[in-house]
């Protein structure tokens, strides 16, 4: 016959003890700010939503009706409308056997929407659309 395995009191005790102390830590972190869920928890000092992986940082509370995006060059730095910057490498233009060299500078650059990010007028090229991420501002 084979034998059961009954924890001791002692044992008992210990497990409920863990699950009342994981039941403490979780009520005390704050509803996902994007989908409301519950099951939340802390890892470093970002919290984490498992149901929609949202991560935030409770000091700094994300607020959903912001639309402002920021937009950052390669070397992390914010963008403005009106900035002159550099292409980091070589474009090729689609359509066209024109590429745009590395270090061409574009100025007065104007930010949109979008996968490419960045409207402008290059000079010899003509009016483009960049990726944020082959500029730096100079």
């Amino acid at each position: 016959m084979p034998s059961i395995n009954i924890p001791n009191r002692r044992q008992y005790g210990l497990q409920i003890y863990h699950l009342n102390l994981v039941k403490i830590i979780m009520s005390n972190l704050p509803n996902c700010p994007k989908c409301s869920s519950e099951y939340t928890y802390n890892d470093g000092t970002m919290n984490i939503c498992p149901e929609c992986a949202h991560e935030w940082n409770d000091a700094n509370p994300t607020d959903n009706d912001s639309d402002t995006k920021v937009i950052k060059d390669a070397n992390g730095n914010e963008l403005q409308d009106g900035d002159t910057i550099t292409v980091i490498k070589d474009l090729k233009v689609k359509g066209t056997s024109l590429v745009v060299k590395v270090g061409t500078k574009v100025k007065g650059i104007r930010l949109v929407d979008g996968d490419h990010d960045i409207d402008c007028k290059i000079d010899g090229i003509g009016p483009m659309k960049l990726k944020s991420e082959f500029v730096k501002k100079v």
